[in-house]
């Protein structure tokens, strides 16, 4: 059985759109499966405000493992990217969060399912949408879209469609 899960991807060291592709190429694997991507948008920084500006998008994949196979899929992609958590909402070469799993609700320690600041975030929500424009936020089943309509824009700001992200990322090996 496979489920559709919702991620978010964002990078603000180093060369932040190469980050970005790879860790795209390597979500792919024998149990996950990337199924469309965003464009990419470049954002003020959120929390710490003293460090150099992200580039975030959203991604869809559908998989065969369970949420927490996925999260730990994609915090060992984290790893292979140079990925090291020194401070909270501090920079990084690449976060990817898992956003939405399903329909599921998930509170385990480690786990929150639906991410617990996504409905906080523009930057989070812009990509996601554009993505899927009717999505909703289980179990409520809140429209995303008028979850966005009361947040501040937050600086998000799209640089690069999908269509020349994608033939940008083909390069990436």
């Amino acid at each position: 059985m496979t489920t559709t899960a919702y991620l978010s991807l964002g990078s603000n060291l180093g060369d932040r759109q190469a980050y970005l592709a790879e860790a795209l190429r390597r979500l792919e694997a024998d149990h996950t499966h990337l199924t469309a991507v965003s464009s990419v948008y470049e954002t003020l920084p959120q929390g710490k405000t003293d460090q150099p500006l992200f580039l975030n998008m959203a991604a869809v994949v559908e998989t065969t493992l369970d949420a927490r196979g996925l999260l730990t899929h994609l915090l060992d992609v984290e790893r292979s990217l140079g990925r090291v958590r020194l401070e909270r909402w501090g920079p990084r070469t690449i976060d990817i969060d898992l956003l939405l799993y399903g329909r599921e609700v998930i509170q385990e320690p480690g786990l929150t399912v639906p991410h617990p600041y996504m409905c906080q975030r523009a930057f989070v929500l812009v990509p996601l949408l554009e993505l899927a424009p009717d999505l909703t936020l289980p179990p409520s089943d809140e429209p995303l879209s008028e979850i966005l309509r009361y947040l501040p824009d937050g600086g998000v700001v799209r640089v690069l469609d999908r269509e020349s992200f994608l033939r940008m990322t083909r390069t990436v090996q």
